[in-house]
């Protein structure tokens, strides 16, 4: 399977043409910044089996912020989107800015930190806490440490996390008017 990588002239020119362009980041990435008429289908619910319900013939461009998340799950966007035909925006959203194409931003929205981000830096800072008061205070605290540790095997294996969903309802990561494609 051949999966073509369009540069954004090249994107852009496609969607003039009636295709499909799919933001697969997270829903506090695109209420932040998007490229105008994208449609927001994070890669979690494109990876869980759910197709995109495309047609034969369509086209369908899937973009993230930089790359590396549509060539990392390549195989599995074009199964999301078949029996369309799959294409990658080349530097995602980066490179559409940088070829001063045009993104729709939205400054109220919180700071672009993504979910996942801040998931990495709470376990990082739990199992650090953990391993310096289990050594200053008292050896029990290397249980947050190897708790902060099962919870991350947990998420890797099941897919699914609490502490993220825990911090998207913190008050820095709520979004107004970000509409999800349901399933």
């Amino acid at each position: 399977m051949t999966i073509a990588t369009l540069t954004p002239a090249e994107a852009q020119a496609q969607i003039a043409q009636g295709a499909r362009l799919i933001d697969i980041r997270d829903a506090d990435e695109y209420a932040r910044e998007h490229i105008p008429d994208a449609e927001l289908v994070p890669l979690a619910t494109l990876t869980s089996g759910a197709p995109l319900n495309a047609r034969a013939g369509e086209t369908v461009i899937f973009h993230c912020q930089a790359g590396s998340r549509t060539q990392n799950n390549a195989i599995r966007l074009a199964a999301a989107a078949a029996p369309a035909q799959t294409c990658l925006l080349a530097g995602g959203i980066q490179a559409w800015k940088a070829a001063g194409l045009p993104v729709v931003e939205d400054s109220s929205q919180p700071l672009p930190l993504p979910l996942m981000r801040q998931v990495q830096i709470a376990a990082g800072v739990l199992i650090l806490l953990g391993v310096l008061l289990g050594y200053t205070v008292n050896g029990g605290f290397f249980l947050l440490s190897g708790a902060v540790g099962a919870g991350l095997t947990f998420a890797g294996v099941t897919g699914f996390c609490g502490m993220a969903r825990l911090l998207a309802t913190m008050p820095w990561n709520r979004r107004q008017g970000v509409k999800t494609r349901s399933r």
